[in-house]
Parts: structure tokens; C-alpha cells; sequence
């Protein structure tokens, strides 16, 4: 008896992990930075609470180059940036730091958008 339950629970458990990791993709988010100052960016799901990269870090644009920002989502959720100029919170793109402020174009939902385009963030 103690085999087969235990065998039945492993299966489940099995079957819900295969369910969920269908239901994880991949976003390849893409940044250019024009400000002359460090420009820091976070991607946030508001729907789970969710914010990349996470633990308090930022990705921080230092150049004008084409950054790209892989991040793994659950399909069908909307995902949005915020930027903003280190040191300030009056500078900003999208919902800005910590996702405070609104935004009209700065979502996309993860596993209809797999690549954004190049986000351009001047001012």
C-alpha cells in the first residue's frame, strides 16, 4: 500500500512539474540606451508580483549599445519595463522604478512576444 501510494504521488508530482514548465517561455527583452547617464531597467509582472533580474538588482545600460534582456515567463502574462536614470526617479521610460508609474506601450505579453523590438530609451 505504501508503495503505490507513494508511486501515485510521485506521478502527480511528475505531472503537474511537465504542466508548469509547458507553461514557462522565454522573452528576449531589447534596450538602447541615448542618455548620457547610467540608465537602470527592470521587467516586472504585476499579476504574480514578479520582477526581473531580481533580488533588488537592475541591468544597467552604460553605453549606447543594443542590450538584450533574456528572461523566463509564464505564457500569457503581461510583462513590463521600467527605466529610469540612476540616481533620479523624474527621468524615466515606461512604469519607471519599481513599476510606479503608468505606461501606455511599455508591455508585452510573454509567449505572443517572444523578442521586443529595440526599446529606445531618449531624452
Amino acid at each position: 500500500m505504501k508503495k503505490s501510494l507513494l508511486a501515485a504521488i510521485i506521478l502527480i508530482a511528475a505531472q503537474v512539474f511537465a504542466v508548469g514548465a509547458a507553461m514557462a517561455d522565454t522573452m528576449v527583452w531589447k534596450f538602447k540606451s541615448q542618455h548620457a547617464n547610467i540608465v537602470d531597467v527592470q521587467l516586472y509582472a504585476s499579476a504574480r508580483n514578479n520582477v526581473w533580474p531580481g533580488n533588488g538588482q537592475v541591468w544597467s545600460l552604460k553605453d549606447y549599445n543594443v542590450h538584450n534582456m533574456t528572461i523566463s515567463c509564464v505564457r500569457g502574462e503581461k510583462v513590463c519595463y521600467g527605466a529610469w536614470v540612476r540616481g533620479t526617479e523624474s527621468s524615466y521610460w515606461g512604469g519607471g522604478r519599481n513599476n510606479r508609474q503608468s505606461c501606455t506601450s511599455c508591455c508585452y505579453i510573454c509567449g505572443t512576444t517572444t523578442q521586443t523590438p529595440v526599446i529606445n530609451l531618449n531624452r
